[in-house]
């Protein structure tokens, strides 16, 4: 996990212009918020820097141009894409069955840690927007981000389903993919609920587990049956 984003509140710039660690962490905390709730393409460098308290210039300096910007705050977590890809490997190494739900619970625990996190909120949520209403632009980052990291998930259920096409593996992955993204998103589940769910809470995150499994299972079953013997993949 990377080092915390302090989140404090909103100060104006210092008198100096100076480059200080702190404002630094408060422009990238900044789009991140920003992006999160608006989207890359709403949001406009002099709105981060208010959102920030720094001089408009200065996130240039730091970061440059705002696709640069947007790169950055992957790259700050990277570390958690590293952590369910570690996940994975012990998921496959380990002997405990059943392997296929460890698999999908690296897949899925470490996105719900950070989304209920004070310093990874907004990135989960940012990640779900992203994915959710992927532009070109926007696209050339999560595809050297997530890319290599999505096909690890899918080449982990082609493993343990090999009677089955790499390119089904894919469908699974895509529709757990789904799951785990509108639940980081959604919060109609607690009017749906008449108040008794509340959005990411932490019980539901072994029934997503659960419910991603079931629906993988049922994608790539051990048997295929007469139909799905002769539907495509």
């Amino acid at each position: 996990m990377p080092a915390a984003l302090v989140r404090p509140a909103h100060a104006p710039a210092a008198q100096d212009d100076g480059a200080r660690p702190d404002r630094k962490a408060a422009i990238l905390l900044a789009a991140e918020r920003l992006f999160a709730q608006h989207g890359y393409h709403a949001v406009s460098i002099r709105q981060i820097a208010a959102e920030a308290g720094v001089p408009l210039a200065l996130v240039g300096y730091y970061y440059g141009a705002k696709h640069e910007l947007f790169h950055a705050i992957f790259a700050h977590w990277r570390p958690t894409i590293e952590q369910r890809l570690a996940l994975l490997h012990e998921a496959l190494a380990g002997s405990a069955p059943p392997p296929l739900r460890r698999v999908v619970q690296a897949f899925v625990a470490p996105v719900l840690a950070l989304r209920a996190s004070g310093e990874g909120e907004y990135y989960a949520m940012l990640v779900a927007r992203e994915l959710a209403y992927r532009t070109p632009d926007t696209d050339r980052v999560l595809a050297e981000m997530f890319d290599p990291m999505a096909h690890a998930f899918i080449d982990a259920l082609h493993q343990l389903h090999p009677h089955w096409p790499r390119a089904r593996a894919a469908w699974a992955y895509q529709f757990a993919m789904g799951a785990l993204l509108h639940h980081l998103v959604d919060y109609r589940v607690e009017r749906l609920s008449q108040g008794q769910n509340q959005p990411n809470e932490a019980a539901a995150e072994p029934l997503l587990i659960d419910f991603i499994t079931a629906g993988i299972q049922a994608v790539l079953p051990p048997t295929p049956s007469p139909l799905q013997e002769i539907a495509p993949c």
